[in-house]
């Protein structure tokens, strides 16, 4: 089955968009469990010309499944009319043609995307992506053949931190804990974070906030700085006007806009957010890809 709108898959699924890992190639496809209506859901997807050709198991609607894929790919973006926007700017005019096809890889579970996120801070995309598929495999639900949705917030709750803090309680200890999925420090983060959304925030408000509202909230998450709450809002529950800023995207930026100058992350992402717009959370994506592929990131070392 065809949606046909365009998109390019397989940079869309590797850009490192912190809501989730990759889902698991096999030969042209990408393929994932997600839980739809609470029903658990095979995904099949894989390019077909500029468009997306899917194919799905489980007991939903077509209609249904269309509906699930528009959102996490962000297919009812309008591509065209963003790519006008990057034209009319000179300092964004080369970024669609490094970036053509990339759209927003969009959580399916948000508390995947919290952890995702807070995972990912100090760290490659390499190393939180297996950290995070790990926890899956450990201790998610396993559905049509070792395809894993991400454990309840529950569950992480009641995790250990580490193996000495397993010893203490277990008499043979078989790796329960969380950092034997190497998230090194930031397990007490997870931990906490679980604890939070269990028992003090409905991570369903969240989307009902205004942008402000919704960053102050996340801010209160442990492990979570100005940049992880962007990235959780913007990946998580897609407020396109964040501008997840870190020393990357301010090299970018300054090289840009500020003619080199040292400029601070928190006045980047000030600026990203005013200058962009509804377009913020797209520009700092392409921004990010753009640098990476026409070797501006290499010159800014």
């Amino acid at each position: 089955m065809i949606i046909k709108k365009p998109i390019n898959l397989e940079l869309t699924q590797l850009s490192g968009q912190t809501s989730q890992p990759p889902w698991k190639q096999v030969d042209e496809s990408f393929r994932e469990v997600l839980m739809v209506g609470g029903k658990p859901v095979l995904f099949d997807v894989k390019q077909s010309g500029k468009n997306l050709d899917f194919n799905f198991t489980g007991d939903i609607s077509k209609k249904e499944a269309i509906s699930r894929l528009n959102y996490i790919y962000d297919l009812d973006f309008d591509l065209g009319k963003f790519y006008k926007y990057l034209s009319d700017h000179e300092e964004l005019r080369q970024m669609s043609e490094f970036c053509q096809g990339l759209r927003l890889f969009l959580a399916n579970d948000p508390f995947e995307c919290i952890i995702s996120s807070i995972c990912s801070a100090n760290n490659s995309i390499k190393r939180w992506t297996k950290s995070v598929s790990d926890m899956k495999e450990k201790w998610g639900n396993n559905y049509f053949d070792d395809y894993y949705t991400f454990p309840d917030k529950e569950i992480i709750q009641d995790l250990y931190e580490d193996e000495d803090e397993e010893s203490l309680f277990e008499s043979k200890p078989c790796g329960n804990n969380l950092k034997s999925c190497g998230v090194g420090y930031r397990a007490p983060y997870m931990k906490k974070a679980s604890q939070m959304f269990t028992l003090e925030m409905d991570l369903s408000q969240i989307p009902e906030m205004d942008y402000e509202e919704a960053f102050e909230t996340i801010l209160k998450v442990p492990g979570v700085g100005p940049k992880v709450a962007d990235c959780i809002l913007l990946y998580g529950f897609n407020f396109k006007e964040a501008f997840p800023s870190d020393v990357w995207i301010k090299r970018i930026v300054s090289y840009l806009y500020f003619d080199g100058k040292d400029i601070s992350v928190a006045k980047v992402r000030d600026f990203g957010m005013e200058e962009f717009g509804e377009y913020a959370g797209y520009v700092q994506l392409y921004l990010f890809h753009y640098a990476r592929m026409s070797g501006l990131m290499d010159r800014l070392k």
